[in-house]
């Protein structure tokens, strides 16, 4: 059986080269949307069977990118694919339009003590794990929790009663009208802070 030469084992075409780019460019896009519709919770601090999905996705996004037989070129390629492309979402994610339409708002989990379901079930969050964060942020009862908020990066914040929210951190949380006015810092409170 006749070997391939070495330069096809280590390099591809321009037109192999072009299916990488597109192939990976496509799984990125399907990541995005993936997370963009599953929300933070996909990013969040993974259990046993989030780690072999997530396992699973890196297999099938490499097997599309590059193809039957990989090679070091296809690998080269697809890297600096990647690289540009979480660089261009980067770029978009600056500008406001492109925040809304890349990245997931927060999404508001707790408020005042209280553990909102629907909101929970809208972040793809059981009650469990959220339990499980609130005691790995120190908390030893509900009402010491005045939100507690599903962020973007798939981390859960907690802000504890006591002092009053400066209503410009809750600004495009998703169910933040749930948050009870008497927790919220008065417009002069909040300008009072900022002067000083």
């Amino acid at each position: 059986m006749p070997h391939a030469p070495l330069h096809e084992l280590l390099w591809l075409t321009p037109t192999e080269a072009l299916a990488v780019v597109i192939g990976t460019a496509g799984m990125y896009g399907a990541m995005v949307l993936l997370v963009r519709v599953l929300g933070p919770r996909m990013l969040s601090a993974m259990s046993s069977y989030d780690l072999a999905a997530v396992i699973a996705f890196g297999a099938i996004l490499g097997r599309a990118s590059l193809g039957e037989v990989p090679v070091l070129g296809g690998g080269l390629v697809a890297l600096a694919t990647l690289v540009v492309l979480q660089a261009a979402t980067g770029a978009v994610r600056v500008r406001r339009a492109g925040a809304r339409a890349v990245a997931t708002p927060p999404v508001l989990l707790m408020a005042d003590g209280e553990i909102l379901p629907r909101q929970l079930r809208r972040a793809h969050l059981t009650a469990d794990e959220l339990r499980s964060r609130l005691r790995l942020a120190g908390v030893r009862a509900y009402g010491e929790v005045a939100v507690a908020l599903l962020e973007p990066t798939g981390a859960i914040s907690v802000l504890r009663s006591g002092v009053p929210i400066d209503p410009l951190l809750l600004s495009g949380v998703v169910g933040a009208h749930h948050v009870p006015e008497r927790l919220l810092a008065s417009i002069s409170d909040t300008s009072g802070q900022q002067a000083s």
